[in-house]
């Protein structure tokens, strides 16, 4: 069993664990509070479920239908993660929005804030490993749920508090009050999941890996390496696909481009975490680039070289050859 499943597969037995035990805790007490704290962890389980089968699916070999692999379920799975934990926030608010005005007897609150404190430093452990493993895998579905785990920690630290200081006060409609803001605050965190699962399932540019390809390839350009242009990036779970336009010599012949092409291939791969697979367009020079192609001993050069353009972010990812003006 790989390190990602081995990792998920705790979270979704910590997650049944610990479910129970909140649910315990809502039955001594009443407390909305400690409802909406046992309610998300209903969500918890869902989630690590999820993600469990799709990690078994992104490590699946690619296949027919399959040609890029099975890694982009890792973004459904977070989706789907963050739309049952926004599902979970406005369940809780409009029930603690209810309770406000309508009134809640709590009970028994100490011993509930302290299976809800156990609780929440035990999903703040599995959280933090959950992430640092998917960190390390680059699994968006492991970091998902240990970043899921925390938010559940944070609320349960927060709730312990609040508890603390309804058992002090006796003022008992602040139970519904801080159930809100833990309904808020869950509510947001389901958001933020949810706007970077659907912008990796529409593709949506990683500026952060563009940045870091695009800073290799000018700490360790050739000279044969004339212009580097139209570079895209795509995530597909723990794997890169890169696709980019680079200007060569156009007297190079075949097994010259090939071999060129090749140390794109090896240097990207040997610089980055993630498994890169690189599609390379080569276009032949023109007398346009002779200004700013820096090949000694060009038999064909049209005209002095007057500097280097420097490649970045922004001249890298133009559909287009650079030229000094």
């Amino acid at each position: 069993m790989t390190s990602n499943k081995k990792a998920i597969l705790l979270s979704l037995c910590v997650s049944i664990l610990l479910m129970l035990a909140k649910f315990v805790a809502y039955f001594i007490t009443n407390s909305n509070a400690i409802l909406t704290d046992a309610a998300e962890s209903i969500v918890n389980v869902l989630a690590s479920g999820f993600a469990f089968y799709s990690i078994y699916l992104a490590t699946l070999p690619k296949d027919e239908n399959h040609p890029y692999g099975h890694g982009k379920v890792e973004f459904f799975s977070a989706f789907v993660e963050g739309v049952l934990i926004g599902i979970a926030g406005f369940v809780i608010l409009s029930k603690s929005i209810y309770s406000l005005f309508n009134g809640n007897e709590v009970s028994d609150l100490y011993n509930g804030a302290l299976i809800i404190g156990a609780t929440g430093v035990i999903n703040m452990i599995v959280g933090l490993y959950l992430i640092r493993t998917g960190k390390a895998n680059k699994s968006l579905t492991l970091e998902a749920d240990g970043k899921h785990l925390l938010t559940d920690a944070v609320s349960s630290a927060g709730l312990v508090a609040g508890i603390i200081i309804i058992q002090l006060t006796q003022i008992l409609w602040l139970d519904s009050v801080i159930s809100i803001g833990l309904g808020l605050y869950i509510v947001f965190n389901g958001y933020k999941l949810t706007r970077r699962s659907v912008g990796g399932l529409m593709d949506e540019s990683n500026l952060e890996l563009v940045k870091g390809v695009v800073e290799v390839l000018q700490e360790n350009r050739q000279p044969s390496w004339i212009d580097i242009h139209n570079l895209r990036a795509q995530q597909y779970g723990a794997d890169l696909h890169i696709d980019c336009h680079v200007t060569l010599p156009y007297y190079f012949d075949l097994n010259a481009v090939h071999k060129e092409i090749s140390d794109i291939d090896r240097l990207i791969n040997q610089s980055l975490e993630h498994r890169t697979e690189l599609f390379i367009h080569a276009d032949p020079c023109l007398p346009a680039c002779c200004h700013y192609c820096k090949m000694a001993n060009c038999p064909v050069r049209a005209e002095a070289f007057r500097g280097e353009i420097k490649w970045d972010m922004e001249n890298v990812t133009k559909n287009q050859k650079h030229f000094i003006q």
